[in-house]
């Protein structure tokens, strides 16, 4: 009889099958079997009065593949458990042991590339499966359910709106708390003074050797008349710098990058990265072309320094060579990972180029190339400031000249900042600039999170873990708490009462530090350093109070409803306070996102002259006004000025009135 290998994806179990060969069957249980059930106390599938028990049941769908899974393991001669190398994956080899009723005829495995020598490796050490990881896994998935499901059923209950989970709502408070402050945020100005030369450019920044700060253009005209065309170059200074490559990515910086470099949501990039882990058929083979990309390290193994170094000496020379850098540890940072790289050096993006599509490549050539420059030398580069002096003014320019190019030899694309070059220059000689010019400024608040800077916060703060980065982004958009404009996260009217009802009540369990705190809890769980029964007593018997709280004294904050129903779905339209003000909605929002359209009595001006309909005032999406007719999009004309119904005797267009003066809209005749 084969051996049975139990892994996750379709995917993955077509190309390991290929490296283990006929002794082995390799199926996939297609994710996690068995989720905890929706009965019992608060419907949470959780005993709460005992020991925190679950009770989990198949997942909806699933018995098909638990049967067919549990004939297969019965005739099996032996059966390996190769779920994902995280906690999530040890916890679906424990529900599969479990579920099949496997006793001593099972195995745990772990690898963390799919390349032939690494399986295989992995088949000749396996393990027991680490219950401590499981305990871990076990506890956020009942902290998430308990949260969830009594949060839920409260704010359905008080807002109509949905809550958004223990590490989601902490996400968005983040968001609503820097809107608040760039709402409460009062501009200060300031202005700046610019010297103009033939090749570079000098900043004011002392004046007798003190710092100056120009708050008014009366400041800054006063400075200007006091400064000549010339200035004498009082210093020059220059340093022999070094500049080194960033470690390899880990996920949330893979994530962070792919948002800023490649446009690609850290959704998207996790769904991409999961295929080039899990194999692809480059032709002569299927394999797996990067590492496990859910992970806090950033540690790269001998084997692959070793290859990567033999590799630069002899594509770029030796003194292309690096080295290898020492991460300090994080805190949270989970399981004995590496960092996402290529599985082999030699595969190089450009020989794959054909087997990928656009978006595959790029992100596979964006890993390569960290893995690569992280261990290439620093690049040398040496640093010029100038300091030149007009009337007691000291003006500045910096820049750079790269000497040795380094790790930028191939990374230099990736390379957020771009040196300038300075000329040649001799202390106390005289320079004439071409220009002196001021320029006014703002301050400016903070900026709204985009989903790079998130994911750093969130890091930083010790918030999630790197397989939850991309789903806490996505809940909050899916469940319309933020828009997106630009880019960044604009918090919704259901995104900041959602959040202030939490605060109202929840303000000691829904922050920063104590979902930090819960997160390092989990890892001490899974270090067998602390109680997980424990874990979740502290918990309840802090929350649980607060909910029931919450039922008896939270206003009902239900929107009003108009006596309309909703065009698409029949439910109740109701009355909704948004960014510009009130709109009617549909009340089974977020499911439908229905909003009427209030059409507004418009100034007719005159017919349109391509058609039957009417030249009115309109306004852009950006509040600027314009005439068109009231026929678009059948009709295209517009006019930016108010037209008039008389003719050019030019060139026959319709005359517009600009500024008190009729004139032609094309021509411009009089």
């Amino acid at each position: 009889m084969k051996n049975l290998v139990i892994v996750e994806s379709p995917a993955k179990s077509k190309t390991i099958e290929k490296y283990l060969g006929s002794d082995y069957h390799v199926v996939p249980s297609l994710g996690h079997i068995r989720d905890l059930a929706t009965t019992g106390k608060f419907g949470l599938g959780v005993d709460v009065d005992n020991n925190f028990k679950p009770n989990y049941v198949a997942i909806k769908g699933k018995n098909k593949t638990i049967n067919e899974l549990k004939k297969l393991s019965k005739d099996a001669n032996e059966v390996f458990l190769a779920s994902d190398p995280d906690r999530e994956g040890e916890a679906i080899a424990w529900h599969l042991k479990d579920t099949l009723n496997l006793k001593d005829n099972y195995k745990r495995v772990v690898f963390h590339e799919i390349t032939k020598d690494a399986v295989k490796e992995a088949f000749k050490n396996p393990r027991d499966i680490d219950m401590d990881l499981v305990k871990s896994q076990e506890t956020r998935r009942i902290l998430d359910r308990i949260i969830g499901f009594r949060l839920s059923k409260l704010m359905q209950s008080k807002t109509g709106g949905k809550s958004a989970g223990r590490v989601q709502s902490v996400a968005l408070k983040l968001i609503v708390d820097r809107e608040r402050e760039i709402a409460k945020f009062v501009p200060e100005e300031y202005w700046s003074i610019t010297a103009v030369f033939n090749d570079f450019e000098a900043e004011l920044f002392k004046y007798k050797d003190q710092d100056i700060e120009i708050k008014s253009e009366e400041e800054v005209d006063k400075v200007l008349n006091s400064l000549s065309k010339e200035f004498l170059i009082k210093d020059i200074e220059k340093k022999n710098k070094k500049k080194s490559s960033k470690f390899p990515f880990k996920t949330s910086t893979l994530q962070q990058m792919a948002v800023n470099k490649l446009n690609f949501a850290s959704s998207k990039t996790m769904k991409i990265a999961q295929k080039l882990y899990e194999g692809i058929d480059i032709g002569t083979e299927t394999v797996g072309l990067i590492t496990y990309m859910r992970t806090d390290s950033e540690r790269l193994s001998p084997v692959f320094v070793d290859d990567t170094f033999k590799y630069i000496e002899s594509n770029y020379g030796k003194e292309y060579l690096g080295y290898v850098k020492k991460s300090k540890k994080n805190d949270n940072m989970q399981d004995a990972h590496e960092g996402i790289r290529p599985t082999s050096i030699y595969r190089t993006p450009d020989s794959l180029k054909k087997y990928l599509s656009t978006d595959e490549y790029k992100l596979y050539k964006m890993i390569y190339i960290r893995s690569l420059a992280s261990l290439m030398a620093d690049a040398r580069v040496e640093a010029t400031t100038i300091k030149l002096f007009n009337n007691d003014y000291l003006f500045k320019a910096t820049g750079s000249v790269v000497k040795f190019k380094g790790y930028l030899t191939v990374y230099e694309d990736y390379e957020d900042s771009e040196d300038t070059i300075l000329p040649n220059l001799e202390v106390n000689s005289l320079i004439k600039s071409e220009d002196i010019k001021k320029e006014q400024h703002f301050t400016k608040p903070s900026p709204r999170y985009t989903e790079s800077s998130l994911i750093k916060e969130l890091e930083s703060l010790g918030i999630g873990r790197p397989s939850t980065y991309a789903t806490i982004i996505d809940t909050i958009k899916k469940r319309n708490y933020v828009t997106i404009e630009d880019k960044k996260f604009i918090p919704t009217s259901v995104g900041f009462e959602i959040t202030d009802k939490l605060q109202e009540f929840f303000k000691d369990i829904v922050n920063v530090k104590y979902t930090s705190e819960m997160e390092n809890d989990l890892d001490l769980i899974a270090e067998d350093k602390k109680d997980n029964v424990k874990v979740l007593s502290d918990f309840y018997n802090d929350f649980e109070p607060l909910v029931e709280k919450a039922f008896k004294d939270m206003a009902k904050v239900p929107p009003k409803e108009t006596g309309e129903t909703c065009p698409n779905c029949k439910s109740p339209l109701v009355i909704r306070k948004g960014k510009y003000g009130e709109f009617i909605a549909c009340s089974n929002y977020p499911e439908c996102k229905y909003i009427k359209k209030e059409e507004k009595d418009k100034e007719e001006i005159m017919k349109c002259p391509k058609c039957e309909g009417m030249i009115v005032l309109k306004k852009t999406r950006k509040g600027k006004e314009f005439y068109g007719c009231s026929n678009y999009p059948k009709c295209d004309v517009a006019f930016w000025n108010k037209p008039v119904d008389e003719k050019c005797p030019n060139c026959g267009s319709l005359m517009v009135d600009k500024k008190g003066e009729i004139v032609c809209e094309k021509c411009h005749k009089k």
